[in-house]
């Protein structure tokens, strides 16, 4: 067995962790410093809004044009008085953003940049985009966004409790939160491809909250009945029993999406690729930080907070106090939590049993027929 399988299997068992819980008032702070940083881009930069969303012009230049990206963004920019996005394309050609033009001048600044690129007219296409299309498609995306948390909070109560659905609610909206966040600091464009993006990570976020969920819930079914751990304990084993694969599956996700943001995006130069693979990077890894530091310790804080919880933990503590002063090992060190009821009664006797000797023994049958 490999290293790393071996680890996942011991903290599976048990025999080896880190405490997450206990250290979640760190976790806390971390996510609310990140939280408050992409707060502050968002008001102060604000996002950078693609055509589709404010409508404009795009034009294509043909393949290998001499310009640069610096002089064609200043010839877009003075031919049309508003600011230019220009990306240059794999083939050598040039993509020329204009937002807040009309059909007339949209001709205009195609001749003009025509005129400066020192290329036939002919040989730019281009598109007028209506700022209507892009509303569409925004008002669209937050009623999909609306409806699905209110599904999920909705389904997470009913198959877990509503602790659990708040807890995952938080860490949808801390993922959310932070990709916006970082959109708005990069400066990267918002476009259809972004809101698509977004939404997928939402998905996968709660995919890995709801496997340490499924994973607490079946731990902690009867977990009142025994005094060897409290629910934070079980919690933290829970988050350490996934641990491995979480991290296995959000490296296997990031990886492929690292390939589009900085060889697509970044070598090759396909800078639409940018737009879903900046927001799929940011949140995969966003949404694995959130199931593990954020979500699992608060539905431990709520639930500590309960009467049932918090006589538990008395019980334990006493219990280990107990243990301590006679000198006797933790079991909460050396023992796995396996969700079952302790059993109190003395335990059963095994081997023979002792039973009176038979009135009978030792007398004969009486054998022949019977008269």
């Amino acid at each position: 067995m490999s290293k790393l399988g071996n680890l996942g299997a011991r903290l599976h068992r048990g025999e080896v962790g880190y405490d997450f819980v206990k250290n979640r008032k760190i976790w806390y702070g971390l996510s609310i410093l990140i939280t408050i940083t992409a707060i502050v881009g968002l008001a102060v930069r604000g996002l950078n809004m693609g055509i589709e969303f404010e409508g404009g012009a795009v034009f294509n230049t043909p393949k290998n044009t001499s310009a640069s990206v610096s002089q064609a963004e200043e010839y877009a920019e003075q031919a049309s008085g508003h600011d230019a996005i220009v990306q240059k394309l794999g083939d050598g050609s040039l993509r020329i953003q204009v937002a807040g033009i009309d059909t007339d001048a949209a001709n205009t600044i195609k001749n003009t940049l025509a005129d400066d690129l020192k290329v036939d007219s002919e040989q730019i296409n281009a598109e007028l985009v209506g700022p209507s299309w892009g509303e569409q498609i925004a008002n669209k995306a937050w009623q999909g966004l609306g409806i699905f948390l209110v599904l999920v909070v909705i389904y997470l109560a009913i198959a877990f409790e509503w602790r659990m659905a708040l807890a995952a609610f938080v860490a949808l909206i801390h993922d959310i939160t932070i990709t916006v966040g970082i959109y708005a600091l990069v400066g990267f464009e918002v476009t259809p491809g972004t809101v698509i993006g977004l939404l997928t990570i939402l998905g996968y976020s709660l995919y890995d909250t709801v496997v340490v969920f499924d994973s607490l819930k079946e731990q902690t079914k009867d977990i009142t009945k025994q005094t060897r751990w409290t629910y934070s304990d079980v919690a933290n084993r829970s988050i350490n029993s996934t641990l491995v694969r979480s991290v296995n599956t959000t490296v296997v996700a990031l990886l492929p999406v690292a390939g589009l943001l900085f060889i697509g995006g970044g070598v090759l130069g396909a800078g639409m690729l940018n737009d879903i693979s900046l927001s799929l990077f940011v949140g995969l890894a966003a949404g694995a930080y959130s199931s593990i530091f954020i979500a699992t310790p608060l539905v431990a804080d709520l639930k500590e907070r309960e009467p049932a919880m918090k006589a538990l933990r008395k019980r334990v503590l006493a219990k280990r106090a107990q243990s301590s002063a006679k000198g006797e090992t933790d079991v909460h060190d050396d023992e796995s939590y396996t969700g079952e009821p302790e059993d109190d009664a003395a335990p059963a006797v095994v081997g023979p049993r002792n039973q009176p000797a038979s009135r009978s023994r030792g007398r004969g049958r009486p054998s022949g027929k019977r008269r």
